[in-house]
Formats: structure tokens, C-alpha cells, sequence
């Protein structure tokens, strides 16, 4: 039976609108060790659509069309480890918005922003004793 969306895509995906998808799709693959499965470029080099699968997601991105202003985001992202994700983050540009620490919900999670505006907050869930977030 076909299905209403591709195989690789969960039903909900971010969709990132900035001015240098080059540039963001670098720090996708670099601070998430995403893979680049697609990119559609014009005759300018401009980034139509591109997908970088993270873990079991697809965040897709594109440079903002000619008249249009670059949009900006907050995704929240889990990662195996937090602490070396925002690590990596900051070492490829981005600014902090709070360390690492772990948090009374069940995580231990970061934020930063990226060259471009967008907010990512990371996290690594924490095995927490039955009864506790």
C-alpha cells in the first residue's frame, strides 16, 4: 500500500528557511554527524531544498527565495551526548544559550544559536530512578 509520506520521513519535519544553506547544512552534518541525502541547487548556486537525516529525523533546509525574508527556528534535538554536541556547536560558530546541565525533567540539555538565528536546544535524556520526570 503507498504511503501519504516518503519511508524516510517522520510525519513531522523541520523545515529551516535561511540565508546561507550552505553554511547551515555544514553545521547540520558537523555538530549532529548528520548525512546529506538530497540538495537541489538553481543556476546560482542557491539551495532550492536540501535534507540532512539526524538520527531518525529529516530536517530539511532552503536558501530564502529572492524577495522573501530568512525565517528563523528553534528545533529541539536529542543526541546521544550532549555535552559533545555543544561542544562541537560552539566550536563551529555558534553562540551559547545555556551549558549543559542536567534539568528536573529527565534531561540533561543545552542551547545554542547558529550563524543564521536559529535556536537548538539539545538534549540527552538521563535514566532517571522509577517515579522521577
Amino acid at each position: 500500500m503507498p504511503s501519504y509520506k516518503p519511508a524516510e520521513h517522520r510525519a513531522v519535519s523541520p523545515y529551516l528557511i535561511v540565508q546561507d544553506a550552505h553554511a547551515t547544512l555544514a553545521f547540520l552534518v558537523h555538530i549532529f554527524n548528520g548525512i546529506e541525502r538530497y540538495r537541489m541547487a538553481d543556476e546560482q548556486g542557491v539551495i532550492r531544498h536540501a535534507e540532512v537525516q539526524v538520527d531518525d529525523s529529516v530536517i530539511m533546509v532552503c536558501g530564502h527565495p529572492d524577495g522573501q525574508q530568512a525565517t528563523v527556528g528553534s528545533v529541539h534535538v536529542y543526541v546521544p551526548d550532549v555535552d559533545a554536541c555543544y561542544a562541537r556547536a560552539l566550536a563551529a560558530g555558534a553562540t551559547s544559550i545555556s551549558a549543559p546541565a542536567d534539568q528536573h525533567y529527565g534531561d540533561r540539555s543545552a542551547g545554542v544559536t547558529d550563524a543564521a538565528g536559529n535556536i537548538w536546544w539539545l538534549a540527552t535524556h538521563l535514566n532517571l530512578p522509577a517515579g522521577v520526570a
